[in-house]
């Protein structure tokens, strides 16, 4: 097994490590702290901001604490160090999202942050310059991971949402259930796509280039996979809001093009159906990734089905196909998955 597909199927003790952090009495003192800070509206603001994957968590961040009706705002690391800065004006709580707690942009940011301003760093590295600096810390813990993004990715998507939880009083036994159920489906869907994926393979067949299409928590999901393909399997990849595809992109669909959209259900499903329908009828083929059986009779389109109910936590289940199809597609182009070329796992220059 090589290193990539040895960090994939380690994605569920990796969920559970994490969980377990949060079911300790000790380990929610940082989110009790935060939560009465946000009670007392100590914050005019509350800016998340990362790089890479630990940007793309934090859409869905963003999506969650919106849905219960807090304000948030989602700033690229590097717009925010070099020209957005003047916005950390006010008493504001920074959310700055990094797996490995080093990543340049943020580790920057750290060195010039106003007074006024509180830091929440949410990352995978004890000790590392985000967790010494900031004022609070959640920790994911994935373990270490050495390849492309994917154990991180999911625990630090968890942290998020029990973040949210606990701060809107979710944080209960229903919710732990959840996650719990969640990480036995994932360790299934890693079998099962193992035994299953090479099917997916020949439906695309050769890749030059692949649109990956979602909207709400989903897009850090198709954020992500656009970064696995080109970063793991030098795959030219674009991710797009739903809406924004529809305005301009569609226009390049035709033979060939090659894409993938997810389909959660919730409050855009029927705009995202639509979507793989036009794209199939227009010539791409379609892989739809979606927790709802949908009946489609069209060669053009295949869809892979994903037991998660949850919008938010099918974020989190559906990126295992992904992540096992970019693995296959590796191996049946002769090269491993996940390792660098031109860069590094921690990203500390500019």
């Amino acid at each position: 097994m090589n290193l990539f597909l040895k960090e994939i199927t380690e994605q569920p003790k990796a969920l559970e490590n994490t969980l377990k952090l949060y079911l300790n009495e000790d380990n929610l003192k940082t989110l009790s702290a935060l939560k009465r800070m946000l009670r007392n509206n100590e914050f005019e603001q509350i800016i998340f901001t990362g790089m890479g994957s630990s940007y793309f968590t934090s859409f869905a961040a963003s999506n969650i604490f919106s849905k219960m009706g807090i304000s948030t705002f989602v700033i690229n690391a590097g717009e925010l160090l070099h020209y957005n800065f003047q916005v950390l004006n006010k008493e504001t709580l920074l959310v700055c999202f990094s797996q490995s707690g080093e990543s340049y942009e943020v580790v920057e940011i750290l060195k010039n942050i106003p007074k006024k301003v509180k830091c929440l760093g949410i990352t995978n590295t004890k000790n590392s310059t985000l967790d010494k600096k900031s004022d609070y810390t959640l920790y994911s813990n994935a373990g270490q991971e050495k390849m492309t993004s994917t154990k991180t990715f999911v625990s630090i998507l968890l942290v998020t949402y029990i973040f949210a939880w606990y701060i809107n009083d979710e944080w209960n036994d229903s919710k732990i259930k959840k996650i719990k159920k969640l990480i036995i489906d994932v360790e299934e869907r890693i079998n099962f796509y193992q035994k299953n994926i090479s099917k997916h393979i020949y439906f695309f067949g050769n890749i030059e280039t692949i649109q990956i299409i979602a909207r709400g928590p989903a897009y850090a999901s198709a954020m992500q996979s656009s970064l696995m393909f080109k970063e793991a399997i030098k795959v030219a990849a674009t991710g797009y809001f739903g809406g924004e595809f529809r305005h301009g992109p569609i226009e390049m669909v035709q033979e060939g093009v090659k894409t993938i959209i997810f389909i959660p259900k919730g409050k855009t499903f029927e705009q995202n159906l639509k979507m793989a329908k036009d794209i199939a009828n227009f010539g791409g083929k379609v892989l739809i990734i979606t927790n709802s059986e949908i009946n489609i009779s069209n060669n053009k389109i295949k869809i892979l089905n994903i037991p998660e109910q949850d919008e938010f936590l099918f974020s989190i289940e559906s990126i295992i196909p992904i992540q096992l199809y970019i693995d296959e597609y590796a191996k049946n182009k002769g090269f491993e998955a996940g390792s660098f070329s031109h860069g590094a796992k921690v990203t500390a220059v500019e």
